[in-house]
C-alpha cells in the first residue's frame, strides 16, 4: 500500500512526460501539443464554436482563439456564419488540415508506442480497464 502514497505524484508526472514526449514529435510536423489538441477536438466536433471547443480540449478559451487565428492563416480550419445566430461562427476543418490529422494521430501512436514499450498486450489491456474504471469514478463526482 506505500506505493499508492505515490499514485498522484505519478499520474500527474506520466501525464507531463507524455506530454513532452508528444510535443516533441509534434514538432516534427510543426505543431504543438496544444494545436494538436484543438485539431482533434474538432475533428471529432466540426461546427462546434470556440467556447465550447475550449472546454472539449480542455484549454483556456483565449489560448483557443489564438490557435484558431494561426490555423485559419494557415488554412488549416475556417470560421463559417451560424445561420441561427449570425453573430456566431461555427468552426470547420479544411481539406489541407485532413492529411494533417492522419500526421497528429501517428504521433500519438509514436508517442504511445514509446511508453508501453516492455509492457505486454495482456498489461496495456487492464491498464487501460483500469484507467478507464478510474477515470469513471473520478467523473462521478463531478456530475453530481
Amino acid at each position: 500500500m506505500e506505493k499508492m502514497k505515490n499514485f498522484g505524484f505519478l499520474l500527474k508526472d506520466f501525464s507531463r512526460r507524455y506530454g513532452t514526449r508528444f510535443e516533441e514529435h509534434a514538432s516534427e510536423i510543426s505543431l504543438t501539443l496544444m494545436q494538436c489538441r484543438v485539431l482533434i477536438a474538432l475533428e471529432r466536433n466540426e461546427g462546434t464554436s470556440q467556447a465550447r471547443l475550449a472546454e472539449l480540449a480542455d484549454m483556456d478559451p483565449m489560448m483557443v482563439v489564438r490557435i484558431i487565428d494561426r490555423m485559419e492563416a494557415s488554412q488549416l480550419v475556417e470560421r463559417r456564419a451560424d445561420p441561427a445566430d449570425r453573430r456566431a461562427r461555427k468552426l470547420y476543418l479544411t481539406k489541407k488540415a485532413k492529411p494533417l490529422l492522419q500526421q497528429v494521430w501517428r504521433v500519438a501512436e509514436i508517442t504511445r508506442e514509446e511508453v508501453f514499450a516492455g509492457v505486454s498486450r495482456a498489461d496495456r489491456e487492464t491498464f487501460m480497464r483500469v484507467l478507464t474504471k478510474l477515470h469513471e469514478n473520478a467523473g462521478a463526482s463531478e456530475s453530481t
